[in-house]
């Protein structure tokens, strides 16, 4: 797993490696059974505080994607699988809509908007 996030963002940096990690499920990278590293770890290699990694990690738990369990860490679950399945979709929608001139934000508002 390569945790990606960029400092100069105006995203959070929690917000950010939850991304990171949502992408890698997405592409298969990371599957369902799979442990994410530890967050000490993941906080040392990233030189960031550790409560932005616990955080990032709580977010995905809210959604699902992560099972949090003391003495076995960050497990993702089955219910990170339909995002895999959900991504050549997600690529294509985001390639048409770059095509029409239409930003990513823009984009994630209609998706929002359709699902609210």
């Amino acid at each position: 797993m390569l945790v990606r996030i960029d400092p100069s963002s105006d995203q959070p940096l929690f917000a950010q490696l939850a991304a990171s990690i949502r992408a890698d499920a997405a592409t298969g990278a990371l599957r369902p059974g799979d442990r994410l590293p530890a967050a000490r770890d993941v906080a040392d290699a990233l030189g960031i505080n550790l409560h932005t990694v616990l955080r990032a990690y709580q977010e995905l738990r809210a959604e699902g994607l992560v099972d949090l369990r003391r003495g076995r860490g960050a497990v993702v679950t089955e219910a990170a699988a339909p995002l895999s399945a959900l991504h050549d979709d997600i690529r294509a929608l985001a390639a048409r809509a770059h095509a029409l001139g239409l930003s990513s934000d823009t984009l994630a508002s209609m998706i929002k908007e359709m699902t609210a």
